[in-house]
């Protein structure tokens, strides 16, 4: 379990991110086709997995376009944006933002990669979807980078996540 707040107050998930140089943990999330996707769906791809509440805050929508333009510059890289927003709204908020390198991935049918993860809420207004973080996988799905950002209200950290590509 990690500590975490949500505007000063602490707020916590039920697990704690894979450990850098473990093995990531397979997943089952869906698309905005309605279609399962697993971590072997993205087979030989380095993986930035950029995690979030909802694409419907801010800081969550900042995160997004900001990964999507470095994201964009290279090569045989997967952004994944994992929230558990519906598929419908992930795929609205990508038409409207005009974000092309992304695959945006719901956790509609289950809260199994929050858990995996180490990512679900136990607690507080938010309790039942994610924290705030990024996960690095490379190429042969093993963990080189993780962040969970300490407070739920504040971004990433972009050039940290970026240069572990």
């Amino acid at each position: 379990m990690a500590t975490i707040t949500l505007q000063g107050k602490d707020i916590h998930t039920t697990g704690d991110l894979p450990a850098v140089g473990s093995p990531a943990p397979n997943f089952n999330l869906v698309d905005a086709g309605l279609a399962d996707k697993h971590l072997s769906d993205f087979a030989g791809q380095r993986k930035l997995l950029n995690i979030v509440p909802s694409l419907d805050t801010d800081v969550c929508a900042t995160s997004t376009r900001k990964f999507n333009e470095e994201v964009a510059a290279l090569e045989n890289v997967a952004l994944l944006v994992i929230s558990a927003d519906l598929p419908f709204a992930q795929s609205r908020f990508c038409t409207t933002e005009g974000i092309k390198n992304v695959t945006t991935l719901s956790m509609m049918r289950s809260r199994n990669f929050a858990k995996d993860y180490g990512v679900l809420i136990a607690d507080g207004p938010l309790a039942g979807i994610t924290a705030r973080a990024v996960v690095v996988i490379d190429e042969n799905d093993q963990v080189v980078y993780t962040q969970l950002v300490p407070e739920i209200a504040e971004e990433p950290d972009y050039a940290s996540a970026l240069a572990a590509l």
